[in-house]
């Protein structure tokens, strides 16, 4: 059973953790290359709902492989890693649709980002085809953040490194 590590808002309800299995499924069953890229992006590096939403094409440095998250909670700005494979699929979405200044621009257009809600919505369309159920236990795209967290310990990664990873103190 994966190990979990749980954020301090959430210390009361153990929350639910997904296999990389179901991570896949997931993304697999995501409504268009936009949604199945940025829960790649949620997912791959860790962020939260709103750090996704309000990437910047700018933020993507494939040089040194990072993602830049300006102003995530706490209105901290930090980085998060970019693996090969990540880059791979942010580059496909990139040459796919070219965005400009937003990497996932709202339907409204180039002015402005996608919403953290709207990306939310089309997660839980895709957990749905996806068929995935933690017997009762809520699934969020925070359970993205979750799981990256527990699949890294699960890996070995010293969790003074995850919790930088993810932005805590």
């Amino acid at each position: 059973a994966p190990t979990s590590i749980v954020c301090r808002s959430s210390r009361s309800a153990v929350p639910a953790i997904l296999t990389p299995e179901e991570v896949a499924r997931i993304i697999t069953a995501a409504p268009g290359l936009k949604y199945r890229t940025a829960i790649s992006v949620t997912y791959g590096a860790g962020l939260r709902a709103s750090e996704t939403a309000s990437l910047k094409v700018s933020n993507i440095d494939s040089s040194a492989m990072t993602i830049a998250i300006e102003q995530g909670k706490g209105r901290k700005d930090r980085k998060a890693k970019l693996s090969p494979q990540l880059l791979a699929t942010l580059r496909a979405w990139w040459l796919a649709e070219r965005p400009k200044l937003w990497l996932f621009p709202s339907r409204s257009g180039i002015l402005n980002p996608i919403s953290p809600r709207q990306l939310s919505r089309q997660f839980m369309h895709a957990v749905d085809a996806a068929d995935i159920d933690k017997r009762g236990r809520r699934i969020t795209l925070h359970t993205l953040r979750h799981s990256f967290a527990t699949h890294l310990l699960d890996a070995g990664v010293d969790v003074r490194i995850i919790q930088v990873m993810l932005g805590h103190a």
